[in-house]
């Protein structure tokens, strides 16, 4: 067990997980003294009926001030501010967020406006900002993939000054967390696998980079566990329940993680590419990943190796020679990539040249690569990375990850 020196650790979100926990939603409400609760969601969640779902479950037992459904796939400050004033119109006192990232993001936004009776959410960016404790928020993830139901971090695009601004405080951790089969049960196979993806690479870079602590490591290991045991099957078979509540489980287990030890290079490539070409953040993480763990590992293969075990299951851990272990977990990623791309008919990407967009056009090209490069370099989770960056090392690790091919380590500058 690797025990830091000093470390820091808070996961305050009270979690319901269950076929049926939606439905102890207005109780968890009355706890936080709240009765008149907006809904955010986006189109798509609304669309395939989760909303419907949600208000069946609570409607006999307390009044819904507003249902909102505006949300973009990029959170967005002016629909912050306006969100926030329809609370207020509504005379809301909590906030129920239904949805992905975006959704989650943008109902922290507007608590923080509504909560500091503030105007513009911008005064208000940055760590530290936030300096008392929140109205009232539940949060039910519609994937499971980002964790955000249980993260301390909102990010928030000003789309007029064409950048994004970072949001962090234990304020902004939700007070509760629902986790229900039924939200998940409609995501399709592609989906389910680049957030299941998502949801691996928060606990795998947890447990391998910097500021790993004894207790993340926990929730990080039994993430993988989860994920490993579950992802697959439920790409096969989508009306799994029972492996839907694991995959949310999972994804809760690895957000708690990563948001208290953080995370590495390939959140850092990762949100560069996303940022530059507009690539889903699972597909960046999904095909990112073992690239990360080659790039690290003559820095961290101990912890690598560890992984292992939650991760392909006692019988290989066992049979696999210890110094063999931490090629096995790059190995077994790998191959976790290629079922994933063969049971979703190859809507599953392995590297980026196989990205493509509706309209059949690779969204990230080789010419992008250096903007992404230069881009990555003020990434804030490169600190946290084992290994350090520069310019040439991420061109070096992102053709790679274009083409596909596994990194030629006697490249790799060992610092």
């Amino acid at each position: 067990m690797h025990i830091p020196g000093y470390f820091e650790f808070c996961c305050r979100v009270k979690t319901l997980a269950g076929h049926n926990a939606l439905e102890s939603i207005p109780e968890a409400l009355a706890q936080l003294q709240a009765k008149t609760p907006l809904i955010l969601t986006d189109k798509g969640v609304a669309g395939a009926g989760l909303i419907d779902i949600v208000i069946n479950a609570i409607k006999d037992k307390m009044t819904i001030g507003s249902i909102e459904d505006d949300i973009p796939p990029d959170s967005d400050l002016r629909v912050v501010n306006h969100l926030a004033g329809v609370y207020r119109e509504k005379n809301c006192d909590a906030i129920i967020a239904v949805g992905g990232g975006s959704v989650m993001d943008t109902a922290k936004g507007v608590n923080i406006v509504v909560s500091e009776n503030a105007d513009d959410l911008i005064k208000f960016c940055g760590a530290g900002a936030i300096k008392r404790p929140l109205n009232p928020m539940i949060a039910i993830p519609t994937t499971s993939g980002t964790g955000s139901e249980v993260t301390l971090v909102a990010v928030i695009a000003d789309h007029e000054k064409n950048r994004k601004m970072l949001f962090t405080s234990y304020f902004l951790l939700p007070d509760v967390a629902v986790l229900d089969s039924r939200m998940t049960l409609t995501l399709p196979p592609f989906l389910t696998s680049s957030t299941g993806m998502d949801a691996m690479t928060h606990a795998i870079e947890a447990y391998t980079c910097l500021a790993k602590n004894p207790l993340s490591d926990t929730h990080a290991l039994a993430g993988i566990e989860l994920l490993s045991q579950n992802l697959l099957n439920v790409v096969q078979n989508p009306d799994d329940q029972e492996g839907r509540l694991a995959l949310a489980k999972g994804a809760n287990l690895a957000g708690i993680a990563f948001s208290n030890s953080m995370v590495g290079m390939v959140h850092t490539l990762g949100h560069s590419i996303g940022s530059v070409c507009h690539v889903p953040h699972g597909t960046c993480m999904s095909i990112l990943l073992p690239y990360g763990l080659e790039y690290n590992l003559h820095k961290n293969s101990e912890f690598v190796a560890e992984v292992l075990y939650p991760l392909a299951g006692p019988e290989i851990f066992a049979k696999t020679p210890k110094n063999q272990r931490a090629e096995k977990v790059i190995e077994y990623v790998r191959k976790m990539n290629q079922d994933l791309y063969d049971a979703t008919g190859g809507r599953h990407s392995r590297c980026f040249k196989e990205v493509l967009n509706r309209d059949g056009k690779q969204m990230v090209t080789k010419e992008d690569l250096p903007k992404i490069s230069k881009t990555a370099l003020g990434d804030g989770s490169i600190f946290y990375n084992p290994e350090e960056l520069d310019y040439d090392d991420c061109m070096m690790v992102l053709n790679a990850a274009w083409e596909g091919t596994p990194l030629n380590r006697n490249k790799i500058k060992k610092g």
